[in-house]
């Protein structure tokens, strides 16, 4: 879910490939990857999201919108039982508005690990409370191929200051288009936790990008989230009076 709402375009997008290939520090490739699914203002999609376990599945749609790194709505539009549920995530708060019951909560601090809706994601991996670009020292450790895709491979060590759920992360990203096609999340003992893997790339918006995600955790067999862009639009003109409580409620 990291690579999901974030929004802020890198001037690097604008420079020579040969260039970029030639001069990029660990943390330019890094902001690079980061900027792939953000827009110059606001964002507006789609996703089917499937939850996998080893005796069912099942999935869910998502509207969501987003503004800068701290603002941005979800919506589930389906299944049935869940339609008419919303978020609201502002910097590193998350309300969550529930129609069955025609009440508004806030989310505390202790729930922020807790699965989102019974998926592998959490409360926190909504809010994006940790920055790739600005928590992390990063440094270029090899080359890895993917899917046929020559990649860079990066890590990332958080800074002591940083407050981080991780103890390290390991990103391949593409050396020609600068997709994120496979992230590893390793705890503070440097085991490996979660595996995200990005596919299906595909123009959506107006640009060209993965549109499938694959989260695994490593430590339960037969389970993994998808998530999967129906639509994406950049810089839709949301503005930041859109993303209210009272808005959540009124959300279609």
């Amino acid at each position: 879910m990291k690579t999901l709402i974030r929004l802020l375009f890198s001037t690097f997008l604008f420079l020579p490939l040969s260039m970029l290939s030639q001069e990029l520090t660990a943390k330019q490739i890094i902001e690079k990857a980061d900027a792939i699914m953000k827009g110059t203002n606001s964002t507006t999609s789609v996703m089917k999201i499937t939850t996998e376990r080893p005796k069912w599945s099942r999935d869910m749609t998502v509207k969501s919108w987003s503004l800068g790194d701290d603002l941005s709505m979800m919506l589930i539009t389906d299944p049935p039982k869940d339609k008419g549920a919303a978020y609201l995530m502002k910097k590193k708060e998350v309300w969550n508005w529930v129609p069955s019951i025609d009440r508004t909560i806030k989310m505390p601090p202790s729930m922020m690990m807790q699965s989102w809706m019974g998926t592998d994601l959490t409360n926190d991996d909504l809010v994006k409370q940790s920055s790739i670009v600005t928590d992390y020292v990063h440094t270029i450790i090899g080359e890895i191929t993917i899917d046929g895709r020559l990649c860079y491979q990066i890590q990332l060590i958080p800074k002591e200051e940083a407050a981080v759920v991780w103890g390290k992360i390991i990103v391949a990203v593409d050396k020609t288009d600068f997709f994120q096609l496979r992230v590893e999340y390793y705890d503070e003992d440097e085991d490996l936790v979660n595996v995200l893997t990005a596919s299906d790339v595909r123009e959506m918006g107006g640009r060209k990008l993965p549109t499938r995600l694959e989260v695994t955790p490593m430590d339960k067999k037969g389970q993994k989230t998808i998530i999967q862009y129906i639509s994406l639009e950049f810089n839709t003109g949301i503005d930041e009076s859109f993303f209210s409580v009272q808005n959540m409620k009124r959300l279609k």
